[in-house]
């Protein structure tokens, strides 16, 4: 759009100018449409072209310990589709004239959609081919995998600051001393859409966008990718964090019941397999009380780390499991009685809530004695006009709106995103030699438009509703009864209030397995938030837990 400053003497000049250039180019040959809507009336039409299998080779070298490791990192990206593409009616194929006049081969096939998945895989020089392999990815859903890459396991690692927000560029890169490339090679993979990651094709969101639909993508990269790299015969884990657990439950299933493919383990990192005890606005699922009850320790935790709590607790996890103990105790039942409880023991409730989070008493009981994360995050350090962080409850911020009745944000996520995101586009460019011309994606806004409906395993009837929450539990139960040999560990930050720690717990012990099962199941936790690498002592500990686990699981001498 063209401003005027309201002279109409120039505003004159300006619209002949602009009729004039117009006339000009009326007389040249028309350029290809590259308006955004001109390419999705392309895509809606099947007339894209397809995406194609790319891959780019590089060394590089990290020090774990006192062991120099030589790798070899692929960048590339393999190309997947939806379940039942197949089925599809494609139009007939075009034949070509063939020497002599006669026809010969047929058109590349178009499908409804597809999508090209970029992933970084680390290949140990001389490894065995047993060696084993390990699949990352975050979670979101709709987010990359940069976060793991850059600030778990890669082998170069982003330096940032430990609970404070870390200074804008240059930012620093240093080699990974708790990369698993000493137990494990690893791939790192983008979900559709993100990161270098594309879709594309009628309903090509549809396609992808979606609890069933993402894990099916996964299954199918991980397929592709034993196949195309000779892993077949390798031990496999997946390594899942935030909404990459569901997806793990989802795809450990799925390449158990339906590809044959049994794992070795699943790696969970900060859970969440049932989205009815998520701790953000359980307010609009009344009368499910289990939230505010696995939330409560995390609350404990987190005042606990600011010196909000009115008592002295010298002992984080002997406070914990005092908070654990109330939380499904005397907490549980009064939160069970509903506006039967009586008036002496609501107060005694909201005493001992006060104890264990600090919040005013008449906030708690304004509350009905039920405190949801974002309002925690708000109320904590309100005296202070200070927001408290979500992903990482170790982070503060200043209050975007010191009234408001929630956290208007996370501190942690602003505090770590620019540099992680920074860090990455210029690895790729420059170490992996990957990239050049494209956009970097760390992530998508898929999380509204997502599909959260889920077939769940051996259940003939129609997917739950979103209305429902997301349960996946079933699915990781399943794929553990079908593969009895299948080990899963839970790793959790005592700080994380997207995903809290005793969710994860309560989860696991309600997992619907035979007891002879449950020892498969083992669990981990850390004095930090939802990347629990984030923290570097804790980037260690997760190093040598993982790292045991896969050695453990895993056939020596890789």
């Amino acid at each position: 759009m063209i401003r005027f400053d309201g002279r109409p003497y120039l505003a004159g000049l300006v619209l002949l100018a602009a009729c004039a250039a117009l006339s000009a180019r009326a007389a040249e040959p028309a350029a290809p449409d590259r308006r955004p809507e001109a390419d999705t009336a392309k895509a809606a039409a099947h007339e894209f072209e397809p995406f194609k299998v790319e891959s780019i080779t590089s060394n590089g070298s990290v020090t774990i310990g006192a062991q120099k490791i030589e790798y070899q990192a692929v960048a590339g990206t393999l190309i997947v589709h939806p379940k039942g593409w197949d089925d599809v009616p494609q139009p007939p194929p075009e034949k070509a004239p063939g020497p002599g006049g006669g026809e010969q081969g047929a058109a590349e096939r178009n499908p409804t959609a597809e999508a090209s998945m970029f992933y970084v895989a680390y290949f140990k020089t001389g490894g065995k081919g047993a060696r084993p392999v390990t699949f990352f990815y975050n979670g979101g859903p709709g987010s990359s995998t940069i976060w793991l890459h850059m600030g778990a396991f890669g082998p170069r690692r982003i330096i940032t600051s430990t609970d404070t927000h870390t200074p804008p560029a240059p930012y620093t890169l240093v080699n990974n001393g708790s990369s698993l490339l000493d137990v494990t090679d690893m791939v790192f993979i983008d979900a559709p859409g993100t990161g270098f990651s594309r879709i594309a094709g009628k309903d090509k969101e549809k396609a992808f966008f979606g609890v069933d639909p993402d894990a099916y993508a996964f299954s199918e990269f991980i397929t592709e990718f034993l196949t195309k790299y000779g892993r077949w015969n390798s031990p496999k884990y997946l390594f899942g964090e935030s909404y990459g657990t569901p997806r793990s439950a989802v795809v450990a299933n799925e390449l158990a019941t339906e590809r044959s493919i049994d794992l070795n383990g699943v790696i969970l990192l900060s859970q969440i397999l049932s989205f009815d005890l998520s701790p953000d606005r359980p307010t609009n699922n009344p009368g499910v009380d289990l939230p505010y009850e696995t939330s409560l320790p995390t609350y404990a935790a987190t005042a606990w780390y600011h010196k909000k709590l009115p008592g002295s607790h010298p002992d984080l996890e002997a406070l914990l499991t005092e908070v654990e103990q109330f939380s499904m105790g005397d907490y549980a039942r009064a939160l069970d009685a509903g506006s039967s409880l009586s008036s002496s023991d609501r107060a005694a409730i909201a005493e001992k809530l006060h104890e264990y989070t600090g919040l005013p008493l008449e906030y708690i009981l304004k509350a009905d004695l039920r405190i949801d994360g974002g309002e925690f995050r708000q109320t904590l350090q309100g005296d202070t006009e200070t927001t408290t962080g979500r992903l990482d409850s170790r982070f503060s911020g200043p209050d975007i709106d010191p009234l408001a009745q929630r956290a208007d944000y996370d501190p942690q996520s602003t505090a770590l995103a620019s540099a992680y995101v920074a860090a990455f586009n210029e690895y790729a460019r420059q170490d992996l030699k990957y990239g050049d011309g494209q956009i970097y994606k760390p992530s998508i806004p898929t999380f509204r438009t997502w599909n959260f409906s889920h077939q769940l395993p051996g259940y003939e009837g129609p997917s739950f509703s979103p209305r429902q929450g997301t349960n996946v539990m079933p699915d990781l139960a399943n794929a553990m009864k079908h593969n009895p040999k299948l080990k899963v560990q839970l790793n959790a930050g005592y700080f994380d209030l997207a995903t809290p720690f005793y969710q994860g717990i309560y989860e696991m012990h309600h997992l619907p397995i035979p007891q002879s099962l449950v020892s498969n199941i083992e669990f981990r936790f850390y004095e930090s938030g939802h990347m629990v690498y984030a923290k570097e002592s804790s980037l260690k500990q997760l190093h040598d837990n993982v790292a045991d686990f896969i050695r453990r699981t895993s056939n020596p001498g890789g």
